[in-house]
């Protein structure tokens, strides 16, 4: 888990990064610790939010169920220590184009709607998040009506 909080240390020191994005490992921890912060918020993550999480990492960066579920502990550890969304999405500005940076925040929605409940908190979480990456409000609410449709949830607008 040090290896990497020290990691994810040195990409936000070091900004040589590979633009295109998914096989970055400070991109894939921030990312990955954007996410888990998304599950935490209204307290213990549900089954059904940690399964959607394993199943994003997993797809996402293709990797197996233990390099996923050794990302996911790292990120769990730095997301604990951070004191803002930014150490994270800073590195994830440096690292990937808008594209990439689109999926961060469509992952972000289908965990948010994974326990099938939006909270606000959630909701805004998203919308700071997807500030700091350069995602404009029109693309952050396309991408939650397009994940609330896959789920057929409600949507409120925001």
């Amino acid at each position: 888990m040090l290896d990497g909080l020290r990691q994810f240390i040195a990409d936000v020191i070091s900004p040589a990064h590979d633009p295109s994005g998914l096989d970055d490992t400070g991109y894939r921890l921030a990312a990955t610790a954007l996410l888990v912060h998304v599950i935490s918020l209204d307290g213990e993550p549900s089954d059904a939010e940690k399964r959607k999480l394993h199943s994003l990492i997993e797809s996402s960066f293709g990797l197996d169920r233990g390099t996923a579920d050794k990302l996911i502990a790292s990120a769990t550890l730095v997301e604990g220590e951070a004191v803002d969304l930014y150490h994270f999405t800073s590195v994830i500005m440096r690292s990937i184009d808008d594209a990439g940076r689109l999926r961060i925040v469509e992952m972000m929605w289908e965990l948010v709607y994974a326990d099938g409940q939006v909270s606000e908190f959630e909701d805004n979480v998203v919308w700071r998040a997807a500030d700091l990456m350069g995602v404009s409000s029109r693309d952050r609410i396309d991408l939650k009506h397009r994940v609330a449709a896959r789920q057929s949830a409600p949507v409120s607008e925001s």
